[in-house]
Parts: structure tokens; sequence; C-alpha cells
């Protein structure tokens, strides 16, 4: 027999032992030594060790399964064990069972809480909302306030006028002057939301009935603050100061120098967050440090430009700002900001639902634009 036919018997012997145990492939490979000694052993050094590796790798594998079958006894054995000292602690309880009496064993091991807890462990609760902030400063908070009784406010502005007092001469004339004046309608309107929650959700989350107002108190300011912002962006006197050579700290006392040419007293300057800390780390010169520019103060919590306050607001669009008389802004409203609570609105009552709605009936009124400046820190 060549070594070729040898190799091709022991492939085929090989695939007969699969699922076999480990002593039968051990007399397999006995007798397929035995058998084909010679050829073997006659066989070229090549040739023999390729065939003694084949069959040492057939032998290694039922080493293995020998290793696995006696880790399985040991653990049947402890299993045996377990279950032997079970038995015994429980002998007399066992002893007695028969047909209608049930004996119930557990084999004792260590505890968890997936194994032996039975529904939830306890907890700590805190039933204050981690909420989303308000906004830093409402347009409220800088403005007038009128109240009204119906849906209109009619305001005067002046205007402009021709004419000029003087010092006439003798048996002349004096000077006359004519003021020019509007009349100018400002509508207010609604400004509401609300949110619809069930009785249970109420009866079984008691936080909601502090949460829900806070929450819709603080949406109902972001969206007036929204369109109040739109309004005083488009009434306000567009900037004429340009970004090239100038920072936004000179940028801003500009403005104020513009405003005090025309006798308004500026009271407010309002930027975004982010360049209210822009202008903190505006450099006294440049490769000097940190420092406040001149005619800046920063002192608890309050920057100042020339003595006026400088207010973050992120209602306003990146890079703009305001530099106004405040004082000449108005927040018209007919109703105020109401917050109201119904159970019996719409199929509240039998779907056991409670409805809660905010809501004001307002405007805003700029009554005199050149009191207002709006800039853009990046105007070219």
């Amino acid at each position: 027999m060549t070594p070729e036919e040898l190799r091709g018997q022991l492939e085929t012997m090989t695939k007969g032992l699969e699922g076999k145990t480990s002593i039968e492939i051990k007399s397999a490979i006995d007798a397929f030594t035995a058998s084909n000694k010679e050829v073997i052993e006659t066989a070229v050094k090549g040739v023999k060790e390729s065939l003694e590796l084949e069959i040492k790798a057939i032998q290694d594998h039922a080493d293995s399964l020998d290793i696995k079958l006696q880790a399985k006894d040991a653990e049947k054995a402890k299993q045996g064990d377990t279950l032997r000292k079970a038995i015994t602690t429980n002998f007399d309880g066992i002893a007695k069972v028969k047909k209608g009496v049930t004996f119930d064993t557990k084999v004792v091991g260590n505890m968890t809480l997936g194994a032996n807890l039975t529904g939830d462990q306890p907890r700590d609760y805190n039933f204050d909302v981690a909420m989303i902030p308000n906004q830093k400063v409402n347009v409220a908070d800088l403005v007038g306030s009128v109240s009204i009784s119906n849906g209109t406010y009619t305001y005067v502005r002046e205007t402009g006028s021709e004419g000029a007092i003087g010092t006439p001469a003798e048996g002349a004339t004096k000077g006359q002057i004519d003021y020019d004046v509007s009349m100018i309608d400002v509508n207010t309107d609604f400004l509401a939301g609300f949110t619809r929650y069930s009785k249970k959700m109420r009866n079984n989350l008691p936080f909601l009935e502090s949460f829900v107002p806070l929450a819709l108190r603080r949406d109902y300011w972001k969206q007036e603050n929204a369109n109040f912002n739109t309004v005083l962006a488009g009434a306000a006197t567009a900037s004429t100061e340009l970004a090239a050579g100038q920072n936004k700290a000179e940028m801003l006392m500009s403005e104020v120098a513009t405003l005090d040419a025309l006798d308004y007293e500026t009271n407010a300057i309002v930027v975004t967050a982010s360049d209210y800390f822009s202008i903190l780390k505006i450099e006294k010169s440049t490769g000097s440090g940190y420092g406040l520019p001149f005619g800046f103060t920063y002192n608890d919590g309050i920057m100042r430009c020339l003595g006026i306050p400088v207010v973050k607001a992120n209602w306003l669009a990146a890079n703009k700002y305001f530099v106004g008389d405040w004082s000449r802004v108005n927040k018209v409203s007919t109703e105020g900001l109401s917050l109201e609570f119904s159970d019996v609105e719409g199929t509240n009552f039998v779907a056991n639902n409670i409805t809660a709605r905010i809501e004001a009936q307002v405007a805003l009124a700029v009554e005199q634009p050149a009191a207002l400046i709006y800039g853009d820190f990046t105007a070219a």
C-alpha cells in the first residue's frame, strides 16, 4: 500500500469517528496504527512525519474529550453533593411526603437581586423637576407698560417741524414754527397656548401641579420675547457703525454717543451672551493680556458701558445688539398674562382630562424709533 492510499484510509477513518467517545477514538487509532505499522515505518521521512502528525491530531482530540468529560463528571458530583445535603437537611419533611401531602425544598445559594427579589427595589424620589431655564431677561423687563381697555392703543408721535425761534429785527415779524405729529395705532392680539393631560396623570404625578404652570410661563415669555424682538428690529433705527477698525466695545460706545447727540438718555444696552463674554475678553492692547476696555466696568456680576448696564438677552440674533432709551418703548396690554385650568373644556369632562391654558392680549409700541439703535457687530 502506498502512503497516498494510507492517507486516504486515515481521512476516511477520521470522518467515521465524528460523535464517537474518546475510548472508541483511541481504539480506532491503535488498530489503524498496528495494521499499517510497516507502511508508516518504511515511508520516506517527510511522508512519515506527516502521517504521524495527522494521527497525533486525532489523539489530541480524544484527550480533550476526556478532559471535558472529567469536568462534566465533577460538576455532576458537585450537584449530587448539594442535592444530598438538601435531602439530608430536610429528611424529616421529605419522609412525610405522600398523596395529598407535599414538601418544598430549595437548594441554598448566594442571594442576588435578579434571583431572589420579586418586584422592584426601593428608591428615593425628588419631585423638583430639573427644568430648562427661563431666558435671562425679557423684553418686558426693559420697557414701560401700558394697560388699555380695548384692542387698540393710539399714541401721538412728533415727526418734525418747520420754522425756527429767533431774534427778529425791530419791527420785523417774529419767527413762526409749525409742528408735525402722527397718530400711531397699535393693535393688541392674543399670544396663547395650552397643554392637556389626564386626571390620572395628575393624581399619579403630584409634581405636575407646580411644574405645568412654571413650564407654560417660561415658554410664553420665550415666544413673547421672540415676537417683540421682531417688532424692535423692524422699528428701531439702523446703526451706521462699521466693525472695520472697531472692536465691539468701541462700537457700543459710539452708539451711546450717537444717542447722546440726539439728547436721548441711553439706559440699557442689549447683546447676546456670546458677545457679552467676548467683550469681557478684549485686550487693552495686542499682547497686553485681558483688561476691560476704557469706559467699561464689571462689578457684582454686571457689566457697564459708560455707567449703562449691558444686558445678556438670548432672544437676539447672533451678532446683533440694541442700544437705546427704553423708556420710549411700551408693552401694551388689553389682557394681562393669565393661566387657567379647566376639566370641562371640550371632552375633558367625559375623558377625564385637564386643560391648562396661558394667554395674554398684548403688543409692543416703539413710540420713538430714533431712541433705539439696532446694530450688527459684523457690519462691514
